[in-house]
């Protein structure tokens, strides 16, 4: 949240971008990233902006009938208040006219994770005469980076949910040899059990798919029919969660029942070195503090894929921003597929490493581990990440 303590830090990354100010707009939630720099909590029905200059303090602007969402904007900064259209368009042309002004706004929806402002409001504000650009870089800096906790709360999650990843495969192969095989949605129930006993949460999931039905990178169990986890399936296991206050861990791990197919050695093969590229990649350029773009680290591990036999099976980004507040994030995404997202991955932004290839009908395959850019490196989480298919 934006506070007078972190407000010369923004403002240092506002003269560095060379902006003249940040301009934050929510309207019914359409911006997560100004209402949480703002601190707000509920619903906002109404328009409400606050301008974050290079120099000076902010001005928030706030209609009459609603300052329940401002209670925590400090004292000293002003809050303006308006009633009527007339006066909320004066005023915004009167904060942003003729300025160089970064908003959430992604120019051809080139990042949809940045672009939450309305083409009206855009206009509004460009006819003040302001210059808008994209606010990427200061999301990135400013909203998207870990703290020191954030990180210490990351990695104890990490351990945690690899644990029981490793457990959940285990009891799925021994259920599978037995006369009562576990299905899906019971290994399911098994790790939201195991994530409550520890004080994890979690928001929806976490994914326990057996072969086929793993093809469907957002496939959920459920008892309509029931799938039963049995000898020659491979399993995935996909479980994110968190500690109160804390910021998500997210990984998926692969077995096999019994012996593993050869398509299912080739795949993981696949799945694998093309993480183990991205990595690489990050690797390399952290340690000669050298520039990545969440786009690069993509193409790397899209090229391993291409080059296999399997691109047009892996369908879907190589990672996503993990931020301080969500698990999909607003920071940089690992992805120059879905969208361009050619921001630098910089020190403080974690996000997931996670490659898949899913066969319709017949099996899908996904790795996913988690990084955080350090000062000198790259920090990957778990410590132990998964090499070989695990072979139950």
């Amino acid at each position: 949240m934006l506070t007078p303590a972190n407000l010369p830090a923004v403002q240092q990354q506002l003269a560095a971008l060379e902006l003249d100010g940040w301009l934050l707009y929510d309207f019914r939630g359409t911006n997560a990233i100004a209402s949480g720099l703002l601190g707000f909590n509920g619903l906002v029905s109404r328009r409400v902006f606050a301008w974050i200059p290079r120099e000076g303090t902010p001005i928030g602007i706030q209609h009459a009938i609603e300052p329940g969402p401002w209670s925590q904007w400090p004292s000293e900064w002003q809050l303006v208040t308006y009633s009527g259209w007339r006066a909320l368009e004066s005023e915004v042309a009167a904060l942003v006219a003729n300025k160089r002004v970064a908003m959430e706004y992604s120019a051809g929806d080139a990042i949809p994770y940045l672009d939450r402002i309305p083409a009206g409001v855009l206009e509004l504000v460009r006819e003040s005469g302001a210059t808008v650009v994209s606010s990427g870089e200061l999301v990135s800096h400013v909203y998207a980076t870990w703290t020191p906790a954030h990180r210490a709360s990351h990695e104890r999650a990490a351990e945690q949910i690899r644990r029981i990843a490793l457990e959940t495969l285990q009891l799925g192969g021994e259920r599978a040899r037995s006369d009562s095989p576990a299905t899906e949605l019971e290994l399911q129930k098994k790790i939201l059990a195991d994530f409550a006993s520890l004080g994890l949460h979690t928001d929806h999931g976490p994914d326990v798919a057996a072969s086929e039905n793993a093809a469907n990178p957002h496939y959920e169990p459920s008892l309509a029919p029931p799938r039963h986890v049995r000898e020659g399936d491979t399993l995935l296991v996909d479980l994110w969660a968190h500690e109160a206050n804390g910021v998500y861990a997210d990984q998926t791990w692969m077995a096999s029942i019994g012996a593993p197919s050869a398509i299912a050695i080739t795949v993981w093969d696949a799945i694998r070195d093309a993480r183990d590229a991205a990595l690489s990649l990050l690797h390399d350029r952290l340690s000669r503090g050298e520039p990545v773009r969440g786009a690069e680290v993509d193409d790397a591990a899209r090229a391993v894929i291409e080059a296999r036999g399997f691109g047009p099976y892996f369908t879907h980004r190589t990672g996503h921003s993990i931020d301080s507040r969500e698990l999909h994030g607003s920071g940089p995404q690992i992805d120059n597929l879905e969208s361009r997202d050619d921001r630098l991955l910089i020190p403080g932004c974690g996000f997931s490493i996670e490659p898949g290839i899913y066969i319709p009908g017949q099996l899908g395959m996904r790795t996913e581990v988690n990084a955080l850019v350090l000062d000198d490196g790259l920090l990957v989480t778990p410590k132990e990440i998964q090499h070989e298919l695990i072979v139950l």
